[in-house]
């Protein structure tokens, strides 16, 4: 099981300086604009060896760093 800091290690790539909270809004405050998203995506893929599918992007995966997380985790289980 991947955590929460896990998530915010490989966002800290894309987006250096940004630490939201486990349950800050990512996408509705602008923290993450469209190109971002996209580039956490294959980089949680590489990161965590999973296979993020078109149906897996759905705003409710990536919200908040939680939900990242538990994404990561659901599909690590599958």
């Amino acid at each position: 099981m991947h955590t929460n800091e896990e998530i915010l290690k490989v966002l800290a790539e894309i987006k250096p300086g940004l630490h939201p909270a486990a349950d800050d809004e990512l996408i509705k405050t602008g923290l993450l604009d469209s190109v971002e998203v996209m580039q956490l995506v294959m980089a949680l893929g590489e990161e965590f060896d999973v296979e993020i599918t078109p149906a897996d992007l759905r705003e409710e995966n990536f919200h908040t760093i939680s939900a990242l997380c538990a994404m990561v985790n659901r599909l690590e289980e599958e």
